[in-house]
């Protein structure tokens, strides 16, 4: 098959290698779309995977061609979306059913070969089954719809309270899309490029509520927007250590920040930071990964939801494809930012 490795920072090749086979209580999946994450970039170009050579991708759905000893065979020929993180289910996050928060988890595409290729093994436990009319490229969208959705239950807030999502990558997208769809009253996003706000108003964002911060100094802006308020919810979607600070100037006192953004390098809370966590009693929760029980209510079969009903449409922030052969121009688009984009997505046309 072909597959994308990575076998080193900045050394990732388009290969033939053996495909792989369906082990015990696993399933093989002919890819049909994965998405680049901004985290697929990290690891290709700056940190490298957990380990190497791996094949990356984590943002995948496609076809189950083949079932693995355990495995029910009528799963053969189901579409499915596929729960990356793989838990031990024996640490106490486990026993509890929160996997996310798994001690001694192994995930696809950074710690096991992933979905930058034409066919991947993974864990029967993992699928979610599609309905036939959920388009695969939605469908790699439940991964991010799902962190999303962790993300907004980390904190509560009511339909008439002020939210602002700092950051308007995909997951800032989707949180504004969230948020628009639930007829969330009071959201404003701060981002960096104009196509971001047209992107945004497409999803019926007033054109005031989002702040250009190249442009207009976003902590007048909030506090203008807020009547010197500051807004109730803060979710940072960026993980720079002055997006990060700037947070805390953005929230009223007594409000929540949530911090989403993967983190680029070190943080620090400087002096008047930390006093302002004191002296506004703010609330700071962090969020990773989204919930997925197979069977059960969790982050994923609510996002499912959300495409079933028609509520989110996620494919509209889908600006690019590739197929799977010219799959470097888009990690080149997201590494070097040369055109705008917000997913980047790989179609494959594999034999099932």
């Amino acid at each position: 098959m072909k597959a994308w490795i990575l076998h080193g920072v900045n050394d990732i090749r388009l290969e033939e290698t053996e495909q792989p086979y369906a082990g015990k209580n696993e399933v093989l999946i002919a890819v049909k779309a994965c998405g680049i994450c901004g985290s697929d970039i990290t690891r290709i170009y700056s940190t490298g995977a957990y380990k190497m050579p791996l094949i990356p991708g984590h943002e995948f759905a496609g076809t189950v061609i083949q079932a693995g000893a355990g495995v029910d065979k009528s799963w053969i020929g189901k579409r499915v979306g596929v729960f990356p993180l793989i838990p031990c289910k024996t640490c106490r996050a486990c026993i509890q059913k929160k996997y996310e928060l798994c001690s001694h988890y192994n995930y696809l595409g950074s710690r096991c070969n992933g979905g930058f290729a034409e066919y991947v093994a993974v864990p029967v436990w993992n699928l979610i089954e599609l309905p036939d009319h959920i388009a695969y490229e939605a469908a790699a969208m439940l991964e991010p719809m799902a962190v999303a959705v962790h993300a907004l239950r980390r904190v509560t807030f009511k339909a008439s309270e002020t939210v602002l999502i700092y950051g308007a990558g995909t997951i800032g997208m989707l949180l504004a899309m969230f948020l628009l769809s639930h007829k969330q009253s009071n959201v404003f996003v701060i981002g960096n490029k104009p196509f971001q706000r047209e992107m945004l108003m497409k999803m019926g964002l007033p054109v005031a509520c989002f702040c250009d911060g190249t442009v207009t100094d976003a902590a007048t802006w909030v506090q203008t927007q807020t009547q010197g308020q500051g807004a109730d919810v803060v979710f940072e979607c960026i993980g720079k250590n002055d997006t990060i600070s700037q947070s805390f100037g953005y929230i009223r006192p007594e409000g929540q920040i949530c911090l989403v953004g993967n983190p680029h390098a070190d943080v620090y809370l400087d002096k008047n930071t930390y006093w302002s966590i004191l002296r506004k009693e703010i609330t700071v929760t962090g969020t990773w990964n989204s919930s997925f029980k197979a069977a059960a209510q969790d982050d994923w079969s609510d996002g499912l939801q959300e495409l079933l009903s028609g509520t989110m449409c996620p494919q509209k922030l889908v600006t690019h494809t590739f197929p799977i052969e010219r799959l470097e121009e888009g990690l080149h688009i997201m590494r070097d930012k040369t055109q705008p984009y917000v997913k980047i997505m790989m179609k494959v046309n594999n034999p099932e």
